[in-house]
């Protein structure tokens, strides 16, 4: 899942980008909102995380002009500003929620993940697919009732296939999932993350799309009798 925080605030955006990356984000981080605008319109994240307080542009003209660009991104406005009519605007503004400063970091994080949960198909914190499930609470992967060891990369590629049952997606959109901007990429990053994942989940549960990327795909069973 990948973020865009929009804040200028930075030992408070590098404190959060830490946290977040270490529950599975993947963050990306601008500090203006005419910065936050070119983002969104090159090159759209899956959530953003809007302060309301920009050097350059207030965050609710920023939160007004996205929501032209793309009005189902969900948005979560952090802000100092904490009175009832602020938060009104805010939301009447169109945005998903809203969260003032001070905070706590377990809070944000619940919020966020009751908007990733409406992005996915999966209404439940619960992934299940064939006989693996992701708990993306815990943060923990389970084959067959048994916990599977895996790294952080991997956890995030197994949970974007996992929440698109079905769909391929592409080699480009999965480093977008797994890396933030100037972090290096190696050309094979992907391929080596599914490469593992198969020796840890199941040679078959991952199928390559020639050309196109990847999806889950559900184990062929040989033998028995039906």
């Amino acid at each position: 899942m990948q973020l865009l925080m929009v804040e200028d605030d930075r030992p408070l955006a590098s404190g959060l980008q830490k946290a977040l990356r270490a529950q599975g984000f993947t963050v990306n981080h601008v500090e203006t909102g005419a910065a936050a605008l070119h983002v969104i319109a090159t090159d759209k994240p899956d959530m953003v995380i809007l302060d309301l307080g920009l050097p350059d542009i207030d965050g609710l003209t920023v939160l007004k002009s996205l929501r032209k660009l793309h009005p189902e991104l969900p948005v979560l406005l952090l802000t100092a500003r904490d009175t009832v009519q602020d938060k009104v605007q805010g939301l009447n503004d169109g945005a998903d929620d809203y969260l003032a400063k001070p905070f706590d970091m377990t809070e944000l994080l619940a919020r966020l993940r009751v908007m990733e949960r409406r992005l996915s198909t999966a209404k439940s914190p619960l992934l299940k697919f064939a006989n693996i499930e992701l708990d993306t609470v815990e943060q923990s992967v389970t084959l067959a009732g048994e916990k599977v060891e895996i790294s952080r990369r991997e956890y995030m590629l197994l949970k974007s296939l996992m929440e698109n049952p079905g769909r391929v997606l592409t080699r480009a959109s999965l480093e977008g999932r797994l890396y933030s901007w100037g972090e290096e990429v190696a050309s094979n990053a992907v391929e080596v993350h599914v490469h593992h994942l198969r020796k840890k989940l199941g040679n078959d549960i991952i199928k390559t799309i020639r050309g196109v990327g990847y999806q889950l795909s559900v184990p062929h069973r040989t033998g028995g009798n039906s």
